[in-house]
């Protein structure tokens, strides 16, 4: 798979989409037109429900529900025909009132998965204001979407993230140098007791998207917080002379990497680490409940990772014994953490 490395963009739902194993599926084959009779059958209950003024929590539930079995029973050429089905139908304008699932679909910064997104599932303050204005219905769906065991993973994933800052602060002292990279808002930093009690020298925060890194800099002035604007290229290429670090974690890029891609960005990071340094990347998991709500209605496609995927990035990136390697799940088992040590 080809990954656009423009700074701009990373990977597209279309390049995604491309890269699953193929096998002809004629327009109106058979197994196409029983799926999509069933998940027609499926949104038309949908429809009637929210016609009848259901509780919103429990439409949403069930057609989360149903689309992740339909999504995990169907081969992945059908699937891929199935969502503009569920795209094109009335009910997706009932799902756009839920102001997570209405960002994530109509992409106000130009791409999937950006750090207003991360803060609708963070629930932020700062979307906080947002929230309110949403419908009622909105609202109830909102209650649903935050608290989805992604939406749950993603919150354990920066808390985790905060935990490991805080670690390496204390092993290393003052001195202490982080590197984030597809840092989005930065938003583990506001729970370090390092970062509060200045036991850090750097913290810096890499991203593409300018808009993030002015976020960061307004709301870290005057900490150990650094904001780059900056690239999965950047980092290949070595464009910013960042120097060396004890931490480095990418945290939500490598479920949008292709595989030798998140080699060559882990070999990079590895050559970036002080003697017992430690890289973390995390990727959302195989068998995620949520990934059909996801791929249709907020139109938000990843690269969804096995622990042997985790796996084969580390023993393509590096020599195992050079180095401490585990990968984990999180604690509700919806997102794999990958952490290499590098030994002195």
């Amino acid at each position: 798979m080809a990954t656009i490395l423009d700074g701009k963009s990373l990977i597209t739902a279309e390049m995604i989409a491309a890269s699953l194993p193929r096998k002809k599926l004629e327009p109106h084959s058979e197994a196409f037109e029983t799926a999509r009779v069933e998940l027609a059958l499926i949104l038309h209950t949908t429809h009637q429900q929210i016609e009848q003024r259901k509780d919103p929590a429990e439409i949403i539930r069930r057609v989360t529900s149903y689309l992740s079995a339909t999504r995990s029973k169907v081969h992945p050429d059908v699937w891929q025909a199935l969502i503009p089905v569920v795209q094109n139908h009335p009910v997706l304008e009932y799902f756009l009132e839920d102001p997570l699932t209405r960002w994530s679909h109509n992409k106000p910064r130009g791409y999937s998965g950006d750090a207003q997104l991360l803060d609708y599932i963070y629930c932020d303050p700062h979307v906080a204001e947002s929230v309110a204005n949403a419908s009622e219905t909105g609202k109830a769906l909102y209650s649903h979407t935050k608290d989805v065991p992604s939406s749950i993973a993603a919150r354990e994933r920066r808390d985790l993230l905060t935990r490991y800052v805080d670690k390496i602060a204390t092993e290393n002292g003052p001195q202490a140098e982080v590197l984030a990279i597809a840092a989005g808002h930065l938003r583990e930093a506001n729970r370090s007791t390092a970062l509060q009690e200045g036991r850090l020298k750097r913290w810096v925060a890499l991203d593409q998207d300018p808009q993030s890194v002015g976020l960061i800099t307004r709301d870290f002035q005057g900490t150990a917080v650094e904001a780059i604007d900056g690239s999965v290229r950047t980092v290949l290429t070595r464009g910013h002379k960042l120097g060396k670090f004890d931490f480095i974690y990418a945290s939500g890029l490598y479920d949008y990497l292709a595989h030798n891609v998140a080699v060559k960005l882990t070999k990079t990071c590895l050559q970036m680490l002080k003697p017992n340094g430690t890289f973390l990347f995390a990727n959302y998991a195989e068998g995620n409940p949520d990934a059909g709500y996801w791929e249709t209605f907020m139109d938000w496609v990843l690269l969804l990772r096995s622990e042997a995927d985790m796996w084969n990035i580390i023993n393509a990136s590096v020599d195992r014994n050079t180095v401490e390697a585990q990968v984990f799940f999180g604690e509700n088992r919806n997102v794999l953490y990958g952490v290499i040590e590098k030994r002195g």
